[in-house]
C-alpha cells in the first residue's frame, strides 16, 4: 500500500505558474467552499489501490480548498469525509446509501448527521466508484456546492468510455496539434513518467475508464514482447484511476510480426496467432481492455483482402478475446478504392447487411457524421439502422478540422447536436444517445470513444479552451444527457473563477464558437473545403487528386448555377439511408434545415432564403457572421483580463488573433473562388477579398502539423 501511495503522490504538479498544467484540477483556484469544514477523511485503514487513491485525492483536494492540513483517519469524527463501500466501512453499510443498481462505476456522496455528529458519506460498491465519487464531490465544491448539502447519486450510461491515440511509435502524433505524444515509447518501461498519473487522474476525474494508446493507423511493432512490456508499464500506473488499456491492432500483424504468409482470417493458422498474442497479453496485462481495428479503410489491411467480411475479420479477434473479458471495436469508418457515387454511403452499406453478424464482444465504432468529423454533418445513419449489433460513437476531441489547436471552438454543442438527434429507429424519441447507450436496443455492451486532442504541451491540448473539449468529452461520455452549457459552466469555474461576472461573458463567448467556426469554413451544409492532406486552411478549388473523393469539388460540386451536393433521390439518393421521417425532412428543400442545406441539396445561387437574401447572398452574409463573431470573441476576452493570470491571458489572446487572421482567410479565399465559379458580383456593401483567388491558390503548407 505504501508503494502504491507513492505512486499516486508522485504527480509532476506545475513547472511554471499557471501554464495550464493542473487543468480543471487546480482546486487551490477555488476558494473555500461556504459551510462547514472537515476534520478528517474516513477511509479504511488497507483499502485497495483505487480506493486509496479516493481518499488521498480528498486529502489534498480538501487541504487546498479548505487551506488547511485534513487527516487520514480510521475513525470517525464530527464533520468527517467518510468513504468507502458496504465492505469496508461500518458507516457506509449502516447509512443505507442506495447503491443497488450503481453497478461496479456509480456512487453516492451524501451529507446527513449521525449520532448528533455532521458527516459527508462517499459511498459505492468499488473501489474505482469512490475515486469516481470522490471527483464528483470535489467538482460540486469547486463549482459552489457546500459540504452541508450534498446529495449525489449517478451511475455511467455507457460501459465503455475511451479516448483513442492517434499516437506513433516515433513519437509524433496523427492529427495531433499539442507537441508529441505522452508517451515515451524510448524510456519506457524502465522510466515511468510522473505525468502519466496526472493524466490517469485527469481521466478518472471525468469518469473515462479506457485508453487506445496508439494510431488506428497501426504499426504492428505494438504487438511484439518489447512493445508489450512497455504498455503494461503504462497499464500499471493507470490501473488504479480505473483507466484500462487498448490497443490498435494492425490486421496484417500476423504477416509482419508473425511470421505467416497470411492474415486470412478464416485460416486456422491465423485465428491461433492471434488467440496466442491475445494470451500474451493478458499475462502481462490481466485487465487489458482489447482491440480497437480500422480495416480496409484509405489503404489499411483488412479481411477484404481475402474476400471476407468485416464480421469475419472482427468475429475472429473477438474470439481470441473473449475467454479473457476483452472487446473489440471494430471502425466503420470505410470508404473504397472504387471511386462510389457518394463517400458518405458507404459505411452503411457495407455494415448494414451485417447486422446480427457479429460476436457479442464486438462493438462497431461509428463517426458522429457519415464524411469525417466536419465542422457540421447530419448524424451518421448508421445509428439507428443496426440494431443487433453494438453501435459506439466516435467523437473527435481533436480540432482537425476545425482550427487545429489555435481556434477557439468549443465542442461540446456539436456532441450534443449529435446525440440529441432523433432517428426514428423506433418512433419519435429514437435519439442517438439513446442508440450507444444501450436503451434503444438493448445492447449488452455500450460505448463512446473520443479522438484525444492529448500532446505533451505543457496545458496537455496545446490551449487552454482545448481543454474543455476533453473535460465536455468525459462529462458527455459518463452521462450523454448532459447539456453543452452546464459543462462548459462547471469548466470555467473550475478552471479559472466562480465569478459570474467572468463566468457569464465567457460561457456565451464558448457557446457561440463552434458555430462562427462552422460560419467562416463551411456554412449552409457545405463540407471538405480543406486543403487536401494537412487539412489546413481553405482550399475549395482543388480538383486534380487521383480519387474523385479526395478533391473538395467532389463535396460543394459549385457550378455557373448552383452549389450543393444533390443526395436526395434525384441524386445519390443518400437521404434513403435515414428512417422515413428523416429522410422525408432532409429530402424535402423547403424542410430541410438550413444549416444542412448544402449537404442534401444542389441549389441554385438564386434561391430564396428564410432570411430574405438569394443563396449567394445568404452565403457570404455567413462567412461575414463567422468572421465577426472571431471579433466579437477577442472583445470578449479583452474584457476579461482582470479575471485571468496574464499567461493564460496572453497565450489566449494571441491565439484569437492567429484565428482572426485565418478565419478572414477562409472567407476571402473561399468567396473569391465561388465568386470565380458564379460570376455575381459581391452584395453592395460587401468587403471584396484581400488577395486575389490566384494568390490563395498558391499557398502551400508542407510541414502543417498533425500530417
Amino acid at each position: 500500500m505504501l508503494a502504491v501511495l507513492a505512486l499516486i503522490c508522485c504527480c509532476s504538479g506545475p513547472v511554471l505558474a499557471d501554464d495550464g498544467y493542473e487543468l480543471w484540477l487546480d482546486y487551490g483556484r477555488a476558494g473555500a467552499p461556504p459551510g462547514w469544514q472537515p476534520s478528517a477523511i474516513v477511509a479504511d485503514p488497507a483499502p485497495d489501490p483505487s480506493a486509496l487513491a479516493a481518499a488521498v485525492e480528498l486529502q489534498q483536494a480538501l487541504g487546498e480548498l479548505y487551506g488547511t492540513g485534513i487527516p487520514l483517519a480510521e475513525s470517525g469524527r464530527d464533520r468527517a469525509v467518510i468513504i468507502g463501500t458496504p465492505e469496508s466501512s461500518p458507516v457506509i453499510a449502516a447509512a443505507g446509501l442506495p447503491l443497488e443498481g450503481l453497478g461496479e462505476e456509480g456512487y453516492v456522496v451524501r451529507s446527513l448527521e449521525m449520532r448528533g455528529e455532521r458527516h459527508v458519506l462517499v459511498g459505492a460498491n468499488s473501489g474505482i466508484g469512490l475515486v469516481y465519487g470522490a471527483f464528483a464531490l470535489l467538482r460540486e465544491l469547486q463549482t459552489g456546492g457546500s459540504l452541508a448539502a450534498l446529495d449525489l447519486v449517478s451511475a455511467p450510461r455507457t460501459r465503455l468510455r475511451l479516448l483513442n491515440h492517434w499516437d506513433n511509435l516515433d513519437g509524433t502524433v496523427e492529427r495531433g496539434y499539442a507537441g508529441q505524444s505522452l508517451w515515451d515509447w524510448w524510456r519506457l518501461p524502465d522510466f515511468s513518467d510522473p505525468r502519466y498519473v496526472d493524466y490517469a487522474r485527469a481521466n478518472a476525474s471525468l469518469g473515462i475508464n479506457g485508453t487506445v494508446l496508439n494510431n488506428v493507423n497501426s504499426n504492428a511493432d505494438i504487438l511484439t514482447p518489447r512493445f508489450l512490456a512497455k504498455v503494461a508499464a503504462l497499464a500499471d500506473v493507470f490501473r488504479p484511476w480505473g483507466l484500462r488499456v487498448y490497443l490498435s491492432a494492425r490486421f496484417s500483424a500476423p504477416l509482419e510480426i508473425g511470421g505467416l504468409d497470411t492474415a486470412d482470417p478464416l485460416e486456422p493458422a491465423v485465428r491461433a496467432w492471434w488467440a496466442d498474442k491475445t494470451r500474451e497479453i493478458y499475462a502481462l496485462i490481466p485487465d487489458f481492455g482489447g482491440f480497437l481495428v480500422k480495416a480496409n479503410s484509405e489503404g489499411q489491411p483488412g479481411p477484404q483482402d481475402y474476400g471476407r467480411s468485416h464480421a469475419d475479420g472482427a468475429n475472429m479477434l473477438a474470439a481470441a478475446l473473449a475467454p479473457h473479458g476483452g472487446v473489440v471495436m471494430w471502425r466503420a469508418f470505410v470508404y473504397a478504392a472504387d471511386n462510389p457515387e457518394d463517400r458518405a454511403k458507404q459505411a452503411f452499406d457495407e455494415f448494414v447487411p451485417l447486422d446480427g453478424a457479429f460476436a457479442d464482444n464486438v462493438l462497431v465504432q461509428v463517426k458522429n457524421g457519415p464524411i469525417d468529423f466536419q465542422p457540421r454533418e447530419p448524424f451518421h445513419p448508421l445509428f439507428g439502422a443496426m440494431p443487433e449489433t453494438p453501435l459506439m460513437m466516435e467523437f473527435q476531441v481533436t480540432k482537425e478540422y476545425l482550427g487545429f489547436s489555435t481556434h477557439l471552438a468549443y465542442l461540446a454543442p456539436l456532441y450534443q447536436e449529435v446525440l440529441e438527434a432523433d432517428t426514428f429507429a423506433r418512433g419519435k424519441g429514437s435519439t442517438v444517445a439513446r442508440v450507444i447507450d444501450g436503451s434503444l436496443h438493448d445492447y449488452d455492451i455500450t460505448g463512446i470513444a473520443g479522438v484525444s486532442n492529448i500532446g505533451d504541451d505543457r496545458d496537455w491540448t496545446g490551449s487552454i479552451f482545448n481543454q474543455a473539449d476533453w473535460f465536455a468529452f468525459g462529462r458527455l461520455a459518463w452521462d450523454p444527457g448532459l447539456d453543452a452549457a452546464a459543462i462548459a459552466r462547471d469548466w470555467l469555474a473550475m478552471t479559472f473563477t466562480r465569478d459570474p461576472d467572468f463566468v457569464e461573458p465567457a460561457l456565451a463567448m464558448m457557446m457561440r464558437s463552434r458555430e462562427a467556426v462552422v460560419d467562416y469554413m463551411t456554412p449552409l451544409g457545405l463540407a471538405h473545403l480543406m486543403g487536401t492532406g494537412h487539412h489546413y486552411g481553405p482550399a475549395p478549388w482543388v480538383a486534380d487528386l487521383d480519387r474523385p473523393e479526395w478533391n473538395p469539388v467532389y463535396y460543394h460540386r459549385a457550378d455557373r448555377e448552383g452549389i450543393g451536393f444533390d443526395r436526395t433521390q434525384a441524386g445519390s439518393n443518400a437521404v434513403a439511408q435515414y428512417a422515413d421521417a428523416v429522410a422525408r425532412r432532409y429530402a424535402s428543400l423547403e424542410r430541410v434545415p438550413e444549416n444542412l442545406l448544402l449537404w442534401f441539396h444542389h441549389v441554385p445561387w438564386s434561391y430564396r432564403m428564410s432570411s430574405g437574401r438569394t443563396l449567394w447572398e445568404e452565403l457570404v452574409a455567413r462567412y461575414d457572421h463567422g468572421v465577426e463573431e472571431v471579433r466579437a470573441m477577442q472583445r470578449t476576452w479583452a474584457s476579461l483580463r482582470s479575471f485571468v493570470d496574464e499567461a493564460r491571458f496572453a497565450k489566449t489572446e494571441q491565439f484569437l488573433t492567429i484565428q482572426l487572421n485565418e478565419a478572414t482567410w477562409w472567407r476571402d479565399a473561399c468567396l473569391a473562388y465561388f465568386q470565380a465559379i458564379n460570376g455575381l458580383p459581391f452584395p453592395e456593401g460587401t468587403r471584396q477579398p484581400e488577395r486575389s483567388l490566384e494568390e490563395y491558390e498558391a499557398l502551400e503548407f508542407p510541414y502543417a502539423p498533425g500530417h
